[in-house]
């Protein structure tokens, strides 16, 4: 109880993520290595839109609470509901790309809003 008093927002909002994932069994970001196939969830700290070799891609960070994740949509310019503040589930193949996680063209469900 004192340790919850003490802690910052950051790091209380962080803890929550991380039980949510192990709540929906999806693998810590943390944990995800290059190649592999993964399954996370967390929530979409921004979103931007930034052409990758002259082809739109809309770019997204996904923070679970252990560490960042870079997830890009190419040839996308918006997708319906992906926007910063946003709790998603997203699955494929991790790539490391300069020295980030980043899961290219993602199958994803959105998440329901506000407190589940």
């Amino acid at each position: 109880m004192l340790d919850r008093l003490s802690s910052s927002q950051e790091d209380l909002e962080s803890e929550e993520l991380q039980e949510d994932t192990h709540a929906s069994g999806c693998t810590r970001i943390s944990e995800c290595t290059d190649r592999q196939i993964v399954k996370v969830t967390g929530t979409l700290r921004t979103v931007t839109l930034r052409p990758r070799a002259g082809v739109p891609a809309l770019e997204a960070e996904l923070f679970d609470g252990t560490a960042p994740l870079d997830v890009v949509w190419l040839g996308r310019r918006s997708i319906v509901g992906i926007e910063p503040g946003r709790k998603i589930i997203a699955s494929g193949r991790i790539a490391m790309s300069h020295g980030r996680r980043v899961l290219f063209n993602p199958t994803y469900e959105l998440r329901p809003l506000g407190k589940e």
